[in-house]
């Protein structure tokens, strides 16, 4: 992708709302900050411990990626928790 492409879809994003489909196929807005639960040791964050999720970005490559205190994890270490 090229960067012309990427801000492009970037005018239409939002850093602090994600939206994603439920188990039972609704399609939610979630509003940062979120609750996330880590299901794999990735730097100091150790498997099961639940954080906040500050802001959600993507790479150049357009791979999803959470802002838990000032760092940046790759989604796929983390499982959304919803009430």
């Amino acid at each position: 992708m090229s960067d012309k492409d990427l801000v492009e879809l970037l005018k239409y994003s939002n850093s602090k709302e994600i939206y994603i489909v439920t188990w039972n196929s609704i399609l939610k807005l979630l509003v940062c900050p979120f609750k996330v639960a880590v299901i794999h040791d990735v730097g100091m964050l150790k498997k099961g411990r639940k954080v906040m999720v500050d802001e959600v970005k993507i790479t150049h490559d357009l791979k999803t990626v959470y802002i838990i205190k000032g760092m940046a994890y790759f989604y796929y270490y983390f499982d959304i928790l919803i009430d």
